[in-house]
C-alpha cells in the first residue's frame, strides 16, 4: 500500500495541472478533500490516480459531469450494453472516416482504450486501408 502524502503543490505538479485546477475539482466534489485541512493539508496517492483518471477521460472528451459518473460507478461503465441503452446516457466515440462507406466507430471507454491508443488504431486503420488500395486484387 502507498502511503506517499502530497502538498497541492505537488500534487498538481504531479498531475501537470495548475493547483487551481485542483482546487476546482475539490470544490465540485469530482476528487475528494485534503487527508487534512489547513496549512499542513496533504494528499494521498488515491487523490493523484483521480486526478490522471480525469485527465484520462477529459482527453477522451468526457464531460467533468460525465466523468464523476465513470468514476462513481466504474463497474456500471464497464457494461456497454446498460450505459449505451439507458436513456439520457452520454456515450463519447470517435469516428474515424476512412472512404466513402467506409467508417470506424471506437467507444474509447467500452473498448477500455486510452486516447492514445485511439489515435494508433486510427493511424493504423489508414495505413492499412491504403496499403490494401496499393494492392493488387487476388480474385482480379
Amino acid at each position: 500500500m502507498d502511503t506517499s502524502t502530497y502538498t497541492l503543490s505537488e500534487l498538481a505538479g504531479l498531475a501537470n495541472l495548475p493547483a487551481r485546477t485542483v482546487r476546482y475539482y475539490i470544490q465540485i466534489g469530482l476528487i475528494p478533500r485534503p487527508l487534512s485541512v489547513g496549512r499542513r493539508a496533504h494528499y494521498g496517492r488515491a487523490h493523484l490516480d483521480r486526478l490522471l483518471s480525469i485527465q484520462k477521460w477529459q482527453s477522451a472528451g468526457l464531460s467533468l459531469e460525465r466523468i464523476r459518473e465513470v468514476l462513481d460507478a466504474p463497474d456500471e461503465a464497464q457494461d456497454l450494453p446498460r450505459i449505451s441503452t439507458r436513456p439520457g446516457t452520454l456515450v463519447v466515440r470517435s469516428h474515424l472516416q476512412i472512404a466513402r462507406g467506409l467508417e470506424l466507430v471506437i467507444d474509447p471507454e467500452a473498448a477500455s482504450l486510452t486516447p492514445g491508443q485511439v489515435k494508433r488504431l486510427m493511424q493504423a486503420t489508414m495505413d492499412a486501408i491504403q496499403t490494401i488500395k496499393k494492392e493488387k486484387d487476388p480474385t482480379e
